[in-house]
């Protein structure tokens, strides 16, 4: 059985003009429906109803396996509220990808914009390109982010990355922009390039995990360089996520800063010694 696969339509206006909420096209909702049955589905579009044949060519049968194809920063809330399968983003993917994620995985061979894994719970979301603000974060006025599964980009992430994060683990590749980690409750980020000013701000638990020591606040305090038995354990669960977070080699030394202290100071900074 073929996936069921969303070609963008590149002639429809509104697939350049609009913005297209992608949120319930998952295998939640349309396990059962023939392709004929999903094209007739409603869909906002610029906020208006429109069908889902409007903006996409519908194919395939198995919506366990979904593919969009040609979208692009317009197609918001890829994969919301998905709680099994796989989708696969055939380009960019709008804001709000993988919005509470509660199961399966989704991959995106281009960019995300922001609020990408927002208040996700369980699965694994892999971006290969960049990633807006707020990934990982909860949605504005809420206050507990990502609670668990993975978020791996393999490029660069914007402003407040794990913004109230509580559990689940965040690998970025490249680099973070500013207030990465803050008001971070729990769980753990790891950042492979730079990271950008006030990382950590009124960070509670949790671990971010560097290799170039950031400009940290005053209030974390220097607790020296140790060896720690979890990092190897915690590395060995990075296989899944494939290079360059699987190849990395195995080095349990850090140099730990505890903080925040004006915060409670049970979370910890580690740069890789």
């Amino acid at each position: 059985m073929s996936a069921l696969t969303f070609a963008l339509k590149n002639g429809a206006a509104a697939a350049t003009t609009a913005d297209i909420d992608c949120g319930g096209l998952t295998a939640d909702a349309l396990t059962g429906l023939s392709a004929a049955d999903i094209a007739a589905l409603p869909i906002l579009v610029g906020g208006r109803t429109a069908h889902v044949g409007d903006v996409f060519e519908v194919s395939g049968a198995d919506a366990a396996q979904i593919v969009f194809k040609g979208t692009t920063t317009r197609c918001h809330r890829i994969g919301a509220g998905a709680t099994s399968g796989s989708i696969r983003v055939e380009g960019d993917a709008g804001d709000h990808l993988g919005l509470q994620l509660k199961g399966g995985e989704i991959t995106v061979t281009g960019n995300a914009g922001d609020f990408a894994a927002c208040e996700m719970k369980k699965g694994r979301i892999v971006v290969q390109g960049n990633v807006g603000d707020c990934a990982g974060a909860p949605l504005p006025g809420n206050k507990k982010g990502m609670s668990g599964g993975m978020l791996v980009v393999h490029g660069n992430a914007g402003e407040r990355l794990a913004d109230q994060v509580r559990r689940g683990q965040i690998l970025v590749a490249g680099d973070s922009g500013a207030y990465t980690a803050s008001r971070m409750i729990a769980g753990t980020v790891v950042v492979l390039g730079t990271v950008g000013a006030h990382c950590g701000h009124a960070m509670r638990r949790g671990s971010l995990i560097v290799r170039q020591r950031p400009a940290l606040p005053a209030t974390f305090a220097d607790c020296g360089t140790h060896t720690l038995a979890f990092l190897p354990l915690l590395m060995a669960s990075w296989k899944e996520a494939g290079a360059p977070f699987a190849t990395l080699p195995v080095n349990p030394r850090a140099q730990r800063w505890m903080g925040d202290t004006g915060n409670g100071g049970k979370a910890e900074v580690l740069v890789w010694a």
